[in-house]
């Protein structure tokens, strides 16, 4: 209800200053840099009124920029370490960067780091104590303008270990896919095994070799590493697995790990579907130092005759184990694609409300031959995270077979999966983002399509590469790989694929702006909600509505004690009521208000005076005993006699959920809601959940009535 005039949009120019560093002002000192980091940023903002239907607005705005200290800003990695079969989490884990231990998993597997501010390329290596599962290597994007990127770390268990004979030429195959032959198979010659100090093994050999096989679909989040090489120009270039390998061979008595002389891997040459890979295939392992795959050694044709009928063709390679390493049957591909993905916080896809630091994901599928619905094979996992403008994913394409890879694509933002916009029983390219004819070729399938019970978090689309002489196919959303500057430039006009939030709406307005997903844009002000860089506290209050609607929640957050915020607005809040899934007519929300404390100065705290208004036919019922008398005890009490809203000093204190209240204080403002809410959500102090649960944990209690609708006159009135 705030439409300006002045620009014919619900948007208002509130002034920013450029995001980047710049020299500060010289002293006496004899030095080639500042001491401290400075940064362009706002030094002089101007109140203004923001003209909405029957009420004004306060807002600042940025009216010159100068030199000064940075805001302090921390890149932050949060995940979980879980089992790829059934999700059993990786507890009291280590977490290596390089040699250096730098974090540990808790009971749940999660885990927190902090990433060093000179780190280009963020390789990690999860290693389990407890030798269930196989130590792996990711390369994890992060934010590298501070804030919390959360990613889901899925481990492979070691395959149950199994006996041979040193003295005995033993065979090991790869891939036990339920009626498929093996991928490869591993052959190791008698009197091979030797200890460390070199000497010759001749006793019996616990082994355990766990593949990863491209075939299973469901293993594509376990893949290590980002699989990409350096080549012979020094560039880093990416690989498509036919399957990787972690091999663990120790002296079955003592336990003592073995290296083995010779090995030789046999790969089946029925197994790679496409022809042109089969002289280009290679053996690689893992450098979990630098995340980067390495040449171990090419394959050669071999003709083999398995039975009396059967002739075959294998790929042989030769290796040497000398340390547990993870070994991988790759070929490089240059024939590669960027696919455009936003994200946002509705189905409304408003580009002011856009999403950045979700963490998107694609997975190259080889399609079967004539079903491009039900893949062969993976062969690469990719992940990005958006920014202001998106994101743009590498995947494999091809410009004359369309269907020669698909790619299935999904996106989650702190660990919660994201949806994709629907392509079946309504099938409507404005919603997708893709114009006609280009969606037709790309044959756009969410999960679901065929399956309304399938989850509808990923979509699967043909890697058809744009044709650069067709009108159609040069904005979007598939870029050639020489085109990532435009992919990362173009508008939100352009084409794209479209993921959203499913939680209700919400509107969050701050009378100082600032952009939770960028640190740097903090100000100085007394009014600014969150008064101080790198401790961002977030408070929740959880409101019961009972009525057979759900309800808009408004918070009014204004200055209550501060001489120099007193009765000026900090901002407001909405939320809508979630619907209880066990109770008619009950619903709850939690909404988010200014938490109380000290101000930017840390001189004097305020008490923020904070208005809870449930926008309907609505009278409060109760409020929360434990709440009422904290606020009894912590003068002053404001008046309540209008029963159609609730108002309160907040408490200083972080009160937990048997007062309704749900505190928490994080280095980024994201991720402090994010706890918060899923605590609210449960109702606990300690929980997290994504269902309400809208009988525990209450403040306030609202009864909500539904309002009589009005005439079809009136309708067409208004």
């Amino acid at each position: 209800d705030c439409f300006q005039n002045a620009t014919n949009s619900f948007y208002y120019d509130v002034g920013h200053c450029p995001v980047k560093t710049c020299a500060g002002q010289q002293d006496n000192g004899i030095r080639c840099q500042d001491a401290v980091d400075n940064c362009c940023g706002i030094s002089k903002t101007e109140e203004r009124e923001i003209q909405c239907s029957g009420y004004t607005l306060p807002t600042k705005v940025a009216t010159e920029c100068s030199c000064q200290r940075c805001t302090e800003t921390q890149s932050i990695v949060r995940g979980r370490v879980s089992a790829s079969d059934n999700g059993e989490p990786m507890r009291f884990g280590h977490v290596y960067m390089g040699n250096r231990r730098v974090s540990m998993t808790g009971y749940k597997g999660t885990f927190t780091l902090h990433v060093p501010q000179d780190t280009e390329r963020l390789v990690l290596t999860f290693v389990d104590r407890l030798q269930k599962f196989v130590n792996t290597t990711k390369v994890l994007p992060f934010n590298k303008k501070g804030s919390a990127v959360f990613h889901e770390i899925k481990m492979l268990r070691w395959k149950e270990p199994i006996t041979l004979e040193a003295m005995e030429t033993n065979i090991i195959p790869l891939g036990d896919m339920a009626g498929e032959d093996p991928v490869a198979e591993l052959e190791i010659p008698s009197k091979s095994f030797y200890r460390q100090n070199g000497e010759p093994y001749t006793g019996k050999v616990k082994a355990s070799v766990t593949f990863l096989d491209p075939r299973n679909i469901s293993t594509a989040t376990a893949a290590q590493s980002d699989l990409n090489f350096i080549n012979d120009e020094g560039d880093i270039f990416p690989l498509r697995t036919y399957g990787m390998f972690s091999v663990d061979f120790t002296d079955e008595a003592t336990s003592e790990s073995l290296n083995v002389g010779k090995v030789k891997v046999h790969l089946d040459s029925t197994q790679v579907k496409m022809p042109e890979h089969l002289p280009m295939m290679k053996l690689w392992s893992l450098n979990p130092g630098t995340g980067l795959w390495e040449e171990e050694g090419d394959f050669k044709f071999e003709s083999q005759r398995r039975n009396r009928r059967e002739d075959r063709t294998f790929l042989v390679g030769n290796m040497e184990i000398r340390e547990r390493r993870l070994f991988n049957l790759d070929v490089p591909e240059s024939r590669r694609c960027f696919i455009k993905v936003r994200a946002y916080r509705s189905q409304r896809f408003l580009p002011s409300e856009q999403m950045q630091g979700v963490v998107v994901s694609v997975i190259n599928l080889e399609p079967r031959t004539g079903f491009s619905s039900n893949p062969r094979a993976w062969g690469r996992f990719d992940s990005v995270i958006t920014g202001p403008n998106g994101a743009c994913l590498p995947a494999f394409c091809d410009d004359q077979s369309p269907d020669a890879y698909s790619a299935y694509v999904l996106a989650s933002l702190a660990g919660e999966e994201l949806e994709a916009v629907e392509s079946s029983p309504k099938f409507n390219p404005n919603a997708i983002g893709v114009p006609q004819p280009y969606l037709n070729k790309l044959k756009y399938r969410r999960t679901d399509h065929e399956d309304p019970q399938v989850k509808k978090t990923a979509f699967q689309i043909s890697m058809a590469k744009p044709r650069p002489n067709s009108a159609e196919e040069s904005n979007g959303p598939i870029y050639a790989f020489e085109n990532l500057q435009a992919c990362e430039e173009v508008p939100p006009s352009a084409a794209h694929f479209r993921f959203y939030q499913i939680e209700g709406d919400r509107y969050d307005y701050n009378t100082v702006p600032f952009n939770e997903d960028d640190p740097m844009s903090w100000t100085e002000d007394y009014l600014a909600w969150w008064p101080k860089p790198m401790e961002f506290r977030a408070c929740y209050i959880k409101v019961k509505i009972m009525g057979p609607l759900e309800v808009n929640v408004r918070s009014r957050n204004m200055g209550g004690t501060h001489r120099q915020t007193v009765g000026k607005l900090y901002g407001i809040r909405d939320v809508k009521s979630t619907r209880d899934r066990d109770q008619p007519n009950v619903s709850a929300a939690c909404l988010e208000f200014k938490c109380s404390g000290m101000l930017y100065d840390q001189d004097r705290v305020d008490r923020t005076l904070v208005k809870v208004i449930p926008q309907g036919s609505c009278h409060r019922v109760s409020v929360n005993s434990m709440l009422h008398e904290y606020l009894v005890n912590h003068l002053p009490l404001p008046v309540n006699n209008d029963t159609s809203e609730y108002t309160m000093l907040a408490p200083l204190d972080p009160l937990g959920h048997n007062y309704g209240i749900y505190t928490v204080t994080d280095q980024d403002p994201r991720t402090a809601k994010e706890i918060a809410l899923g605590r609210c959500f449960d109702g606990t102090s300690d929980g997290s959940s994504r269902v309400m649960k809208s009988n525990v944990g209450v403040a306030l209690t609202f009864n909500c009535i539904e309002r009589q609708k009005p005439s079809v006159a009136q309708n067409r009135c208004q």
